[in-house]
């Protein structure tokens, strides 16, 4: 992505990179490379970058950039699912050494539980419960603010290769409470079969559930398990989709059925083959996380 990138927009990079999918006959940004299924005449959303809010190292001050050639600025519709493309160094890095065919299990997995905690991190920017007060400190009264641990949080891995990605999750979010959702995919039909779900009868009241799945590739797994997220009385706008690697078929499917949803990805890639893998993507992320 860093090659097609517009040179006004690298000056200003790391930037956090806000995707909106919108109709599928616009054309695609220039910054994004062009979205193709080999498995079907698949016609994607396009992907438009809606506002860039970067800082700048040299200026050290914050800009905004609209990525529309337009004189207004366009709010961003709470009905529409929205595609977050953290470009921070170090999420790029860990794509990198997951992409690594020659990576080695135990690296490839730590590379994975890395990712995922930084794209949780993004993800829960201005979205956790706070609470506030003053405590002592060795040098006097402060104002202080603390995660509410009074306020549910929770965070639902798909199994297996969801694990992984969600291994350090208890770092960025301490009082989270974990619940388990276990899919397997039918390698013909590629639909998706549930073999575990040890999700609450129903969630609490308010709330904020993460559902992390490594690879977003034809959306069957990721919309059967978003499915059983909402039958418990969670809202579309109470989730957010954490993955390493996502593709416009899952993407779509998302977009046309979970309308508000928010969904946070190491990297968008263009292609899934017939077999349902992305490409270039980086593998089986099960078999490659856990070795089997």
């Amino acid at each position: 992505m860093a090659s097609r990138i517009n040179p006004h927009f690298q000056q200003h990079a790391p930037c956090f990179a806000l995707l909106q999918l919108q109709n599928p006959n616009t054309l695609l940004p220039s910054i994004l490379p062009p979205f193709s299924s080999s498995s079907s005449s698949f016609p994607p959303s396009s992907l438009t970058i809606h506002k860039m809010s970067c800082y700048s190292p040299s200026r050290r001050s914050f800009v905004t950039v609209n990525a529309h050639m337009t004189t207004e600025e366009k709010p961003v519709s709470q009905n529409r699912m929205l595609v977050y493309v953290p470009p921070h160094p170090l999420i790029k890095h860990w794509v990198s050494v997951l992409r690594n065919e020659q990576t080695p299990c135990p690296i490839f997995r730590n590379a994975m539980a890395e990712l995922g905690r930084l794209l949780l991190y993004e993800a829960s920017r201005d979205w956790l419960p706070t609470v506030s007060g003053e405590i002592q400190s060795p040098m006097g009264v402060a104002t202080v603010e603390f995660i509410d641990p009074r306020e549910p949080v929770a965070v639902i891995p798909i199994l297996r290769a969801g694990l992984a990605l969600a291994e350090h999750a208890s770092s960025i979010l301490p009082a989270m409470k974990t619940y388990h959702l276990g899919l397997s995919r039918d390698e013909e039909t590629l639909q998706p079969t549930v073999y575990l779900n040890k999700l609450p009868d129903k969630f609490p009241e308010g709330s904020r559930v993460f559902v992390v799945d490594p690879m977003l590739a034809t959306g069957g797994t990721i919309v059967t398990a978003i499915e059983h997220v909402k039958k418990r009385g969670v809202t579309n706008q109470q989730i957010k989709v954490i993955s390493a690697v996502a593709a416009p078929p899952a993407l779509q499917k998302l977009s046309d059925k979970f309308p508000g949803l928010h969904v946070y990805t190491g990297i968008i890639d263009p292609t899934v083959n017939e077999k349902g893998f992305i490409i270039p993507g980086l593998g089986d992320a099960g078999d490659r996380s856990f070795g089997t």
